[in-house]
């Protein structure tokens, strides 16, 4: 059934643009180097000195063309190749979802090399676009014929013709028109796969090609992650703060006033004029001091969760006692992690089974923990109504936390669930 409804899909659409694209852009490169000499000659013939002048005239004409040429594929090649490679690349992301990085400057002749290149990926392309069009025109014959082909009898008509992948299909009768129509529906169905690895090729080249190297991506990604990092550790720093100042300070501030009040109404020496509501002032300040104590608790596990003391494992757990939805938690582990990757993948597990009870309508989660001496695996899983947004703020929060130290995450969240998401950390940061 997924191959019936490849060809009739918008993806299969979008290839087909792109494919078209890929064949003008091929005839473009082929065409230029002979652009000029082209409307050199023409130029001649028009005046007429192909005719009447004499070789020796002619000849000077067609170096100092040729020159010309040299000389200005040489200096717009870069400029041209480049241009094509962004036009490329933005199809690439447009049509097919695939974003494909722009390369530095210092690269441009990479873009010249993938221009030369795009020639012999435009006949894949080409010939998958040929299928797909052709083939919706042959499937179409029995539907049109009775229009068009309904003369009297005893009338001689000439033969339809219709091209196909195997050459020319002519016929006179309607049984004709139904085998070129079957023609036409294998060349739809073959047609999106054709597409698919043509296109498939062109972005690979593109991302050798058209793409910073490895050493030149890999300095962009640190620079990346790291003002992830600064703007993570600005961001947690204005958190604390600001709950500091609400928090934990204003209740330390009413308890000194509290006893200050207390100490006032028990007076310095003799009896106490008011006991009772010295009492009442001491009570408050008792409360509001375990208050301020309950405050400072929740920073300092917002900073780094004591419970990671005793490892990942009891951490999840004591994670899942707390959650409103039934949470299963497994844990396989060789060692134990380095500290800042146990501390992000608590923090990762807090912040998904909080989602999951937020938003979700789980009935249950599966939180599981696996890894190797190299990388650890983090899986939540959710029966609720999935449609969870990778691009919204918590999923891409916790994206920019990971990258930080080369994690990566993966979201699948049909709509109607389940949820799963796995993110995947190494373990020594």
């Amino acid at each position: 059934m997924t191959a019936l409804r490849a060809p009739f899909t918008a993806s299969a659409l979008r290839l087909v643009v792109f494919c078209v694209a890929g064949v003008v852009s091929a005839a473009l490169v082929l065409a230029t180097p002979a652009l000029l000499p082209a409307t050199g000659v023409l130029a001649l013939k028009v005046a007429g000195a192909l005719d009447t002048g004499p070789a020796p005239v002619v000849a000077p004409v067609f170096l100092v063309l040729l020159a010309i040429t040299v000389v200005l594929l040489v200096v717009l090649a870069v400029p041209a190749a480049r241009a094509m490679g962004v036009l490329q690349r933005r199809l690439a992301e447009r049509l097919l979802d695939r974003p494909v990085p722009a390369p530095p400057p210092r690269r441009s002749w990479r873009a010249v090399g993938y221009c030369l290149l795009k020639v012999p990926l435009a006949i894949p392309q080409g010939y998958g676009a040929f299928c797909y069009v052709f083939g919706v025109v042959n499937l179409s014959y029995p539907v049109w014929w009775p229009l068009f082909r309904n003369h009297p009898p005893g009338t001689t008509l000439g033969p339809v013709r219709a091209l196909t992948p195997f050459g020319m299909i002519s016929t006179r009768t309607v049984a004709g028109a139904f085998l070129i129509a079957a023609a036409g529906l294998g060349m739809l169905l073959v047609a999106p796969w054709l597409m698919r690895a043509g296109a498939a090729m062109d972005v690979a080249a593109m991302r050798r090609l058209l793409t910073p190297g490895g050493l030149a991506e890999r300095v962009r990604e640190l620079q990346v992650t790291r003002a992830a990092a600064i703007d993570d550790a600005a961001a947690m720093m204005r958190r604390l703060e600001r709950d500091l100042h609400d928090g934990a300070q204003i209740r330390l501030a009413t308890l000194a006033m509290n006893l200050g009040m207390a100490s006032e109404k028990l007076g310095s020496d003799g009896p106490p004029p008011d006991l009772a509501e010295a009492r009442e002032l001491v009570a408050l300040a008792h409360r509001g001091a375990k208050e301020a104590l309950a405050d400072l608790r929740d920073l300092v596990r917002g900073i780094h969760p004591p419970v990671l003391d005793n490892g990942l494992g009891d951490a999840l757990a004591t994670l899942a006692s707390g959650s409103a939805v039934p949470v299963t938690v497994t844990v396989e582990l060789p060692g134990r992690p380095a500290s800042a990757i146990e501390t992000i993948a608590y923090f990762c597990a807090a912040e998904l089974l909080t989602n999951a009870a937020k938003h979700s309508r789980a009935g249950r989660v599966d939180v599981g923990v696996r890894g190797t001496e190299e990388r650890l695996t983090l899986t939540v899983e959710d029966d609720g109504a999935g449609g969870a947004d990778p691009d919204g703020p918590g999923l891409s929060g916790l994206a920019r936390r990971i990258a930080v130290v080369d994690g990566r995450i993966d979201v699948h969240s049909p709509a109607g669930g389940p949820t799963r998401v796995t993110i995947d950390l190494p373990t020594h940061a």
